[in-house]
């Protein structure tokens, strides 16, 4: 599975190239600026991409307008973006297009390889991947507008973990439900926010954005 990283700071991207490899992952190209990434992902079309938000030339959000603009040129190239903050803006224009192969990190989980490398993977396989914290924070902005205001208190539950980019079967764990259950619930979910009948991998991103939106 071949890789770009774009990350500004050396330590972190030689520690990304590093761990990226050691789990058998081919690094297409590791760069440390805006415009170098935008070249390297729209060139090497990597099967994902690892970006930090902030990159140079004005460290503000260069890392993340290249990862837009890229998927805007390759319709679903799969990125995953890694921020030292919690920005409602950035998980938005980052979900904007709906069509999944997206992930927001925060940058303390790249310390966990695991949980890191297993955010690359899905990601890398139409995943959507939210980091618990920003999803946490993103909570009590997200009660209202889009129909979220209909679910229920256990809808609520199922639809954050969704937005996590987890499972059937996991979110049944970690609500110590059956998987039967959950599935009636993301179907409830889908008919009130009056989602388009699609393919259900579709239909759980609109979910997540309609979630993330507001």
């Amino acid at each position: 599975m071949r890789v770009v990283i774009g990350e500004d700071q050396f330590l972190l991207r030689d520690g990304l190239v590093r761990l990226l490899e050691a789990h058998e992952f081919e690094i297409a190209a590791a760069v440390g600026s805006g415009p170098d990434l935008l070249e390297a992902l729209v060139g090497e079309r990597p099967d994902v991409a690892v970006v930090d938000i902030r990159l140079p030339p004005s460290f503000t959000d260069e890392g993340l307008r290249a990862a837009i603009e890229a998927r805007r040129r390759i319709r679903g190239l799969p990125v995953l973006v890694l921020s030292q903050y919690v920005e409602r803006l950035y998980a938005n224009e980052l979900l904007a297009d709906g069509v999944g192969s997206v992930g927001y990190l925060l940058k303390d989980r790249v310390f966990d390889g695991d949980q890191f490398i297993d955010a690359v993977r899905q990601v890398a396989t139409g995943g959507t991947v939210m980091d618990p914290e920003v999803i946490s924070r993103l909570l009590n902005h997200n009660t209202r507008d889009a129909g979220l205001d209909s679910l229920t208190a256990r809808e609520r539950d199922v639809l954050k973990l969704m937005a996590e980019g987890r499972s059937n079967s996991s979110i049944a764990g970690a609500l110590f439900v059956s998987e039967k259950a959950v599935s009636k619930h993301i179907n409830n979910i889908l008919a009130k926010l009056h989602l388009p009948q699609s393919e259900d991998d579709n239909r759980r991103v609109l979910a997540v954005l309609a979630y993330l939106k507001h």
